[in-house]
């Protein structure tokens, strides 16, 4: 079966390149002479096979280093075929030392498998937390897109979520909120976390970013590894509270009360 579907994905491929180059002789962008044509052919099927196979790893389905490395060897094929630096077929060689990067990553993903199991799952739409509360409860996600916490009197549980790319938006206004502490987690590299506040809520919030800002309440900081601690008055005493961390790489957080 997993024959038939790579063999499925071959000939997808090969039928696009062709409607592709079909096209671009009819509007006399290039003239179909196999010899040329095939200098660039075979360097944007490594491209477009690499791409399948990244999206297919993001899904689960296999391993992200094959598809990263047809991605990168049919790239610089094709900036040899347009003469912006050179390099030919059989130079693949040059490109040992990424043994050396993926063989580095290997032994810090196994680093981190040691110290907890993680339960991934992929969630590519943007989609509002309604539709998917139970998926995101008590568990760690790998998140390609945007999502919303805004649907009325949706239940605030115990988050840990791991964000790629994508934004957050979070309205506690419009939640129920249990009495007892609850930890709220929201990391990731590159997106904007949103968050509203209502006036009676006690929470504690620990915001970090690597490049961006930080605005609570109208205050800002901005630039290079930025840091805010904030506390409201009676957290500690308090039964009904949130502790919040926020992290990103670069992006925004901003928070507001109502």
């Amino acid at each position: 079966m997993k024959r038939n579907h790579f063999f499925r994905n071959i000939v997808a491929i090969v039928v696009i390149l062709a409607g592709v180059a079909l096209i671009l002789e009819n509007l006399a962008v290039i003239e179909w002479e196999m010899d040329e044509a095939w200098a660039y052919i075979y360097p944007t099927f490594f491209v477009l096979l690499g791409c399948k196979w990244l999206v297919d790893a993001i899904r689960g389905q296999g391993g992200v280093w094959p598809g990263l490395f047809l991605v990168i060897f049919g790239g610089l094929l094709l900036l040899d075929r347009f003469h912006i630096l050179t390099f030919a077929f059989w130079d693949v060689y040059k490109l040992w030392p990424m043994l050396i990067v993926f063989l580095g990553f290997s032994i810090f993903g196994t680093s981190r498998k040691r110290k907890r199991k993680r339960n991934f799952q992929f969630i590519f739409d943007t989609d509002s937390h309604k539709d998917k509360e139970e998926a995101l409860k008590n568990k760690k996600k790998f998140v390609i897109g945007d999502h919303k916490f805004n649907s009325p009197n949706w239940k605030v549980e115990p988050m840990d979520l791991w964000n790629a790319v994508g934004d957050y938006q979070i309205d506690f206004t419009k939640a129920f909120i249990p009495d007892k502490e609850i930890p709220i987690s929201i990391q990731g590299w590159v997106g904007d976390i949103r968050i509203m506040m209502p006036e009676n809520l006690e929470f504690r919030l620990k915001a970090e970013v690597k490049a961006g800002d930080i605005k609570l309440f109208g205050d800002s900081i901005d630039g290079v590894n930025r840091e805010l601690n904030f506390e409201t008055e009676n957290y500690e005493t308090a039964t009904r509270k949130l502790d919040i961390y926020l992290n990103l790489k670069a992006g925004s957080i901003k928070v507001n009360k109502v």
